[in-house]
């Protein structure tokens, strides 16, 4: 009897032995959480550009010819009045030889009408000849005159082209750029060398379309050099917006906006600068903004949406619910859509929750 009594108990223990162990209850987590609430948006965003001259020229010559000398450097710096190129001036030369030469044809043509008109004069005098002989011969005296006007008028005009062999800079400044070489055939009008004028600075920086629309001239703005130092006092410099374009660039389709930096500004051509606009004018809107670690990707909704957990106080639970993003303000985002003020959502962690999780609640704030 003590057998069979034996073997059930042993049996009855194997199969309690085999039998799965109950799985562990899910952690109660501990989360961080934040209230909703509705508050002001102040953007300042900030805008990389960089230094230019007010003042930018693109010189060449008023005539064509063949580039003889071009002692101008990129980076040299230049006066009023110094060479910057010359063109072989043999032609100009030339042509103003041949402009002088019909000049003295059209001289000699005057004199020989004026010497025959007089001669006739005195032949009518003394009754030889008509009057009309008289107004033939005034006419060509005055043709002859006409004649040599144009011929000094074209002289001048040879002349002076025989000058403009000489590019000479129009003002103080810095070469920027170098558009042609020695030996090259250039016409009238290209651009040889690019000369930034001394004096006023601007901070030109390039505006997508939204933001456009803000921008006035007269607006004020905070602008800092790259290469400052962080304790300079020239870090951060006060600007004017002088100008906004009235129409978008049509390879990157945005706005050049040009920013006006204080006379007597020490700073370097092409500098890097980093423009902070000031807000609009205007009351702010409401709004709701999360720091960026409320946020999570889900599947919910639309693929790959943004949801937020949302804490329901009744279960001590959460929920993942989307959200529309509008954009950033600063180091926060901000919400178009999915919530309300008055609501809790979990601040930190998001990436360790399920849906209809128990929480316990670590710390609550409220949103500005």
């Amino acid at each position: 009897m003590k057998t069979p009594t034996l073997a059930l108990l042993l049996s009855a223990a194997l199969m309690a032995a085999c039998s799965p162990k109950p799985a562990p209850e899910e952690p109660v987590r501990s989360v961080k959480l934040l209230t909703v609430a509705a508050g002001g948006l102040v953007s300042s965003t900030e805008f990389a550009g960089e230094v230019r001259a007010r003042s930018e020229s693109r010189l060449g010559f008023r005539v064509g010819g063949k580039l003889l000398q071009r002692p101008a450097e990129v980076g040299q710096r230049v006066k009023a009045g110094d060479l910057l190129a010359q063109l072989d001036p043999q032609d100009l030369a030339l042509s103003s030889q041949a402009a002088q030469a019909q000049v003295s044809a059209a001289q000699t043509q005057r004199d020989l009408a004026a010497a025959d008109l007089k001669r006739f004069e005195d032949l009518k005098a003394q009754g030889f000849v008509s009057g009309a002989e008289i107004e033939r011969r005034q006419a060509s005296l005055q043709a002859a005159e006409a004649s040599l006007r144009q011929a000094r008028a074209q002289g001048s005009v040879q002349g002076n082209q025989a000058t403009y062999a000489r590019l000479l800079a129009d003002g103080p400044g810095v070469i920027l750029a170098v558009e042609a070489d020695v030996g090259q055939v250039v016409a009238a009008g290209t651009p040889v060398v690019r000369l930034a004028r001394d004096g006023a600075r601007d901070v030109v920086i390039a505006v997508p379309e939204d933001r456009v629309a803000q921008l006035r001239p007269g607006l004020p703005a905070q602008v800092r050099l790259w290469a400052a130092a962080a304790d300079s006092p020239a870090t951060a410099l006060s600007a004017v917006v002088r100008e906004v374009a009235a129409s978008a660039d049509p390879v990157t389709r945005t706005y050049q906006v040009k920013l006006a930096l204080p006379e007597g500004t020490p700073v370097s051509l092409g500098a890097t600068a980093y423009v902070t606009l000031a807000p609009a004018a205007g009351a702010a809107p409401a709004v709701i903004k999360l720091p960026t670690s409320a946020l999570m990707r889900s599947e919910a909704g639309a693929p790959q949406s943004t949801s937020v957990w949302v804490f329901d106080a009744a279960s001590s639970t959460v929920q993942a619910r989307p959200v529309s993003v509008a954009g950033a303000d600063g180091n926060e985002v901000v919400i178009t859509g999915g919530l309300q003020p008055g609501e809790e959502v979990v601040a930190a962690g998001v990436h360790v929750l399920a849906p209809g999780q128990k929480v316990t609640r670590f710390a609550a704030a409220a949103i500005q």
